[in-house]
This record gives C-alpha cells, sequence and structure tokens, in this order.
C-alpha cells in the first residue's frame, strides 16, 4: 500500500479574535499545513443554552479555513460538557474508588454509564453532523478527546453500578451462573439476585478477582457503547471518516473494540511528557532520553494503533515543544519535532498533527507550546514541520509492508495483571513493551496484533508473551500457523473468569508443558541463567516430556519446546530476551543486526529508515547522524 504524507495541526478558533483567523489559516497553508482539528472542547460556544445554538463562529471558522484549501477534522465537544449540563444531569458524574464525585472545572467529568449524557452528547453530535457533514471543507471526524484519559475510564458511581447490574443480568442471565462462574462460594460471597452486587470497591480487603475483571470489562463496553453512540449519529447525516485519538499507555478499555467502529485510529504523541510519566525506568535513562523521549514508546503506540486502525492511523496531537502537564517539562533537543515527524512517518501514519497551532495564555494549558508562542511569533517548532514539509514534498510515496514478527496485545490482560498481579511489578503492558523494545534493539520491524487474530500468514515469528486467556481463532492460528512461536509467561494460565484451568496451563495442543507452579520474585533476587542474563519477578516451574531449551543455574527448565512452539517460564531481563529472540528469529529465518543502544531501524517497503534517539553523534553503516538525526535509505 502506497502512502501520501500530509500534515497538520490543532486549532481553536473561539479562542481568537474572528480578525486573525484569516491569517492564521494563510500562514498554516504557507507552512504546508492540510489538515486542521477544530471544535472538540468547544460546546459552551456551540450551545450557550439547553437547545439555543450559536453556529454562526463555526460557519465563520469553516468558510475560512476552507478558503486556505486546509481540510477540517471536526472534534464532537463531549469531552468538556458546559456548566449548564450539570445542571440538567447533576447525577452525570463519574465517581471515584472512594465513592466521591468528580466534579466541575476541568474536562472529561462525566460517566460513560449515564444515559441522560449519553443522550445528550449523541445529540450535539447529530447536530454538528447534520450542519457540517456534507461541507465541502470537512474531511474527517473526532468523536470526544482523549477517552480515559486523567483516569476517567472507570467510574463508581450509581449510574456505574445500575448498569454493571443490567450488564451482569445479561452475560450471566442468573444469579446461580453468576455465582458458578465467580466461584461465588469462596468466602460465602454468594448473591441470590443481581440487585445484590455491588461494585468492587470499598471492600475489607481484594474483592473477588471474577468480580473486578468482569468490572474492568463492563467498563470497557461502556466506553465501546458511548462511542458507538455518537458515530451512528454522525453517520446518518456524513460519510467523512470517523477516528478518536487514544493516547499513550492507556489501557483502561479495549481500543481494538472502538477501532471496529470507525475507519481511522489516532493517537496523541508526547514523547516528553510520557517519558517522565508512563516509563518505569532508572534515573539515568530518563536523563539520557529527556530531551528525546524513549527510544521505543512512540513506536510502540505507532504500531498498536495501525492494528486498532486496520491500517490506517495518524497522529492528531504530536508534542511541538515543552509540555505542562509531566513531573518535569523540558523543552525537546533541536530538530526532534522533525525527528518524531519522520518516525510516525516510518510507521505508517497517514497525518501528522502539531498541538497545537498557537499556546495559549489562558487556562490549564498556558505552559503547553504550540508552533507559534502566545504573541504569534514563530516556536522553534515552526521551522522544524515547515522542513517537513519540504521534504515530503520532495519524497516518492513510501510502500508499507507486513513485517517478519508479529507481537500479540491484549487489553483485557492488562486488566487481569492489575487485577491479580501476584508480585509488585508484574504488569502485562510493561512485559509486552520489554519485549517489543528487545525486537526494536535487534533491528527489527513488527507488526502488533489484536488477540482475536485468526491468521498468521506470512510472519516468519510470532510472539505472545503473558496474554492470560486465548481465544480460540488464536489458538488456531498458533496451532497452523508455519511461524515460529515463542509463548509465556502466564500465556493462557487463566480462563476468561480468571480461574485457574484444568488441566493445568498452559494447556496448547502439541506443546506437552504444564506450568507446576508459579512464584513471584523480589527485583534484587533474580535468577541466574546457565547463559546469559536472569529470571527476574514472575517464576513458573514448568513440568512435561516437551524439549528443555533453557535452564537456570540450578538447572531447572526455564524454556521448553515442542515443534515449532516454545514456552518460556519465566520474566526475563534483557540479556536473557536478547539470548531468547536471536534464537528464535535464527530458527525462523529472521535477520537480525547488532543496532548501537540509541539507533532503531524500521523497514517501510522498500525504504529503510534510521534513527538516533540519542544526545551524541552516532556512526552507523556509513552514516553519520547527528543527535535527532533522521536518514532514509532505497524506495
Amino acid at each position: 500500500m502506497s502512502l501520501t504524507r500530509a500534515l497538520g495541526t490543532c486549532y481553536y478558533p473561539e479562542h481568537w479574535p474572528e480578525d486573525i483567523w484569516p491569517e492564521d489559516a494563510r500562514r498554516m497553508a504557507e507552512l504546508g499545513l492540510t489538515w486542521v482539528r477544530i471544535g472538540e472542547f468547544a460546546w459552551s460556544r456551540l450551545e450557550p443554552e439547553p437547545g439555543r445554538h450559536d453556529w454562526g463562529w463555526m460557519d465563520r471558522a469553516f468558510e475560512v479555513l476552507g478558503q486556505a484549501g486546509l481540510k477540517i477534522v471536526l472534534g464532537t465537544p463531549t469531552a468538556t460538557p458546559p456548566r449548564w449540563m450539570l445542571d440538567r444531569h447533576p447525577d452525570m458524574l463519574a465517581h471515584d474508588a472512594e465513592g466521591r464525585p468528580r466534579g466541575f472545572g476541568s474536562r472529561r467529568h462525566y460517566c460513560f454509564s449515564h444515559e441522560g449524557y449519553r443522550a445528550e452528547a449523541a445529540r450535539i453530535a447529530e447536530a454538528m453532523a447534520k450542519r457540517y457533514g456534507r461541507h465541502p471543507a470537512l474531511g474527517a471526524w473526532q468523536t470526544d478527546n482523549e477517552y480515559g484519559c486523567h483516569d476517567t475510564t472507570i467510574s463508581y458511581s450509581p449510574a456505574a453500578r445500575a448498569a454493571f447490574r443490567d450488564w451482569l443480568a445479561r452475560k450471566y442471565q442468573s444469579a446461580e451462573a453468576l455465582n458458578r462462574a465467580w466461584g461465588n462460594v469462596f468466602w460465602s460471597m454468594e448473591y441470590d439476585s443481581f440487585d445484590q452486587v455491588d461494585l468492587p470497591n470499598l471492600t475489607v480487603t481484594e474483592p473477588n478477582p471474577s468480580h473486578a475483571l468482569d468490572f474492568r470489562r463492563f467498563s470497557s463496553d461502556q466506553v465501546a457503547r458511548w462511542n458507538a453512540a455518537q458515530v451512528e449519529a454522525i453517520r446518518r447525516h456524513s460519510d467523512a471518516p470517523i477516528s478518536h485519538n487514544y493516547m499513550g499507555r492507556i489501557t483502561q478499555f479495549d481500543h481494538f473494540a472502538l477501532g471496529r467502529q470507525m475507519e481511522i485510529a489516532t493517537w496523541d504523541s508526547y514523547p516528553l511528557g510520557f517519558l517522565e510519566d508512563r516509563l518505569e525506568e532508572p534515573p539515568e535513562h530518563k536523563r539520557r532520553y529527556a530531551r528525546q523521549g524513549d527510544p521505543d514508546f512512540q513506536a510502540f503506540h505507532h504500531d498498536l494503533y495501525r492494528a486498532v486502525g486496520h491500517g490506517r492511523w495518524w497522529v492528531m496531537e504530536q508534542q511541538p515543544g515543552p509540555v505542562n502537564w509531566a513531573p518535569h517539562n523540558p523543552a525537546p533537543l533541536p530538530g526532534m519535532v522533525r525527528f518524531w515527524t519522520w518516525e510516525a512517518f516510518a510507521h505508517g501514519a497517514e497525518v501528522v498533527s502539531y498541538f497545537r497551532w498557537r499556546q495559549a495564555p489562558f487556562g490549564q494549558e498556558q505552559h503547553h507550546a504550540g508552533l507559534l508562542r502566545p504573541d504569534s511569533v514563530e516556536a522553534p517548532g515552526f521551522a522544524e514541520a515547515a522542513q517537513v514539509a519540504r521534504e515530503i514534498a520532495g519524497m516518492p510515496e513510501v510502500e508499507t509492508a507486513q513485517a517478519p514478527v508479529a507481537l500479540i496485545f491484549d487489553y483485557a490482560s492488562v486488566w487481569a495483571w492489575q487485577v491479580q498481579p501476584q508480585g509488585l511489578g508484574c504488569d502485562y503492558f510493561r512485559l509486552v513493551f520489554e519485549v517489543y523494545r528487545g525486537l526494536r534493539k535487534l533491528g527489527l520491524s513488527v507488526d502488533i496484533l489484536p488477540p482475536d487474530t485468526d491468521d498468521l500468514g506470512g510472519y516468519r515469528l510470532v510472539l505472545v508473551p503473558g496474554l492470560v486467556a486465548l481465544s480460540d481463532p488464536l489458538k488456531r492460528a498458533l496451532a497452523d500457523t508455519p511461524a515460529q512461536v515463542l509463548l509465556g509467561p502466564r500465556t493462557n494460565a487463566k480462563t476468561p473468569a480468571l480461574a485457574i484451568p484444568l488441566p493445568l496451563p498452559p494447556a496448547l495442543p502439541g506443546l506437552d508443558v504444564t506450568v507446576a507452579r508459579v512464584e513471584t520474585i523480589r527485583p534484587d533476587m533474580p535468577i541466574a541463567m546457565e547463559g546469559a542474563g536472569h529470571v527476574t519477578l514472575w517464576r513458573e516451574e514448568l513440568e512435561g516430556t516437551a524439549e528443555v531449551i533453557d535452564r537456570d543455574a540450578e538447572g531447572r527448565p526455564v524454556t521448553m519446546r515442542s515443534g515449532h512452539m516454545t514456552y518460556l517460564g519465566g520474566w526475563p531481563d534483557p540479556d536473557f530476551l536478547r539470548h531468547l529472540l536471536i534464537r528464535a528469529c535464527d530458527d525462523a529465518g529472521v535477520e537480525t543486526s547488532d543496532l548501537p543502544p540509541d539507533i532503531r531501524v524500521r523497514q517501510s517497503g522498500a525504504t529503510r529508515f534510521v534513527f538516533n534517539h540519542g544526545p551524541q553523534e552516532v556512526r552507523f553503516e556509513g552514516l553519520v547522524l547527528p543527535p535527532a538525526g533522521v536518514a532514509w535509505q532505497g524506495g
């Protein structure tokens, strides 16, 4: 598939005097921008009071931006309901785990389970679609903004409790069936009716893990149901593609479920904020990459959201300078805005859109940089965006192609590990990300796939770390693929209800391995391997007739193999992981590279991109890459 790349920005015409809109639009077009996102926080200006709409200013914004040749992404404003909405629906607020309402005064102040507000959100989305759905300047839609941001997926409100009981009744049909599924005979937790089931908070000690996991599934389903209402309302009046802007390491809802509703997946990329705020890395790592961002975190999400969008994905918000919300907010290294843009394009992005056009001098994001300063003078990111625009114009289209390696990612496994971690630091996202990082360090391009994947054709190596309950389609695909498969730890370790299955896991046909016992270990007590590296955090005692491939220093099995399947019974440290991945790649016929620590590569069809994430110059394969250096070869 050929890619046509484009640039955009996020703009808030309601924040600025109308007489500067034409100048802003002209400068955007001259910079080389094609797309502009508007509207996603503007409800109080679009509907100043219930039922009274003020479309005039938005009509004029459409006209000004369209006349400049810009295509508009129109966001529904439902992440910021106006104050009158709370007067109309005083019970619409989400509640935290302590049962306290999360009030008005910022954003995302609603509960996904509130039927009244869901209807209001669909109503404003349909009103916008009626007015702008066929407008020639409209290019795409965005529903809401950053679902799950600020820990807003899970709510313990009365509305959530009522909806959860209804969800359970539809799933289980009877209290007896629910009691069996959850094992409620334990601690005399059996229910006589669904009305007796409460939310899994404010319990004396941990709630039943099956109860807690079902509540996570319910909460995810509520996000999908909420989004679907807006998608349906928009589609009645518009044929433009619909998207939502996801975030980094927001895992409280199943993004694949939403991706099935829409044409494009987008995400908001803030490499410096995420390094400080979303990663368990040592201080020296964060110091080294403080002005560049982690070498693999953005790439992981590029590949993840490419899968969520079925191949079509954008960066809707790209950090162009310091942000305002992380523990520390440094300025990017010169060249990083260009670097991040090309990294996204190398992973298949159609559009990279910078947040925001002009830095706001008021409100909560005053110190969040834009392409322009508050006085409209060009900020440093402006020139870098202009450079990318020139490079895009002079570069041929790039072909995208399937990677040789597939990595399965499962949101339900995130929740299962969180509900029942068994040990401090045992986190599914972290495990999968460490495997992804290990693959990238070997110079590999990776496709991330959903957990219901039923076709692994074309892949030579498939990795399934920590997926707690394998779906039947994936089980069949893993059995049928000629690729090398590396599973574990904790793969297929539980039933969907989070009980230990019989026969004991992993219970996969053709793989005679049994996990007889599990232990979690302190990070300062790693278990040495016979060869390279250690097992840490999570360790499984393995039995069975499968061939033992790796043993620990005491001779106990750690990996066992039958045919094309290898099971890993522990959490590998970076050295042991590298050993495992190199061997798996050799067995699969996948070529690896010994990359310098700061270098990452990405194969995009016939074009190979090379990125220097480090703060010093690197010489690599005849290239001299400065800090924030990007090069491409072939094509």
